[in-house]
């Protein structure tokens, strides 16, 4: 399904962050074109869901830290891009039933496992409700990195700093379907961690330099 607004915005975005940012894309060629999936990137910056969506030529749903939908300007903008809260200290049925229901119709979803802002640069502990998700409904999961965002945009940093980011677009992973969806969930959450956190490479030189 097309989205006529985001893709008359991506190129200039696009051009704007490789410019800025030096963006790097790679793997984009992993991304399935058609048929339910879930997006699970590592999570650096808030601009974190925008810059993974870029490639990504299919409409995007998000879920997001219910906190986020308390900033009055803020939680118009990002409910417009089709995100919808989820608290990430408890399980919330509205959110899961959303989620199903997203999938159940062949959408993308994009859940950050870590479920906040990484403080230290490194992959946090995945949250497994994303893995769950997949290992019932038998969705495939997209891993993907994002290095360089931590830099770029630390917690506490007002406006991000010229620093180099590169997103890497995994292949698809399928939870594995002999074991029971619990040890499907924790199993595929394994699997994703070490290969995000496993091409999470040093930090990159400011772009120019």
């Amino acid at each position: 399904m097309r989205t006529p607004l985001l893709d008359l915005a991506r190129p200039g975005f696009h051009r704007l962050c490789r410019a800025y940012f030096g963006l790097e894309l790679s793997g984009v060629d992993h991304i399935p074109t058609s048929g339910p999936l879930i997006v699970t990137p590592n999570h650096q910056t808030y601009a974190d869901p925008a810059l993974v969506t870029i490639p990504v030529r299919r409409r995007v749903y998000y879920m997001a830290w219910s906190q986020l939908f308390e900033i009055p300007v803020f939680s118009w903008m990002i409910r417009r891009l089709r995100a919808f809260p989820v608290r990430i200290d408890s399980t919330n049925p509205s959110s899961i039933r959303e989620a199903v229901r997203l999938l159940t119709a062949g959408h993308v979803l994009m859940i950050f496992p870590e479920g906040e802002r990484t403080v230290t640069g490194k992959v946090e502990r995945f949250k497994l409700g994303a893995f769950r998700l997949a290992a019932t409904l038998r969705v495939p999961v997209l891993p993907v990195t994002i290095a360089g965002g931590h830099e770029a945009w630390p917690p506490g940093q007002v406006w991000p700093r010229r620093r180099r980011i590169s997103i890497t677009y995994h292949p698809p992973l399928e939870s594995d379907p002999a074991l029971e969806p619990r040890e499907a969930a924790a199993a595929l959450a394994q699997r994703a961690r070490a290969i995000i956190a496993g091409s999470l490479g040093p930090p990159a030189p400011a772009p120019g330099a």
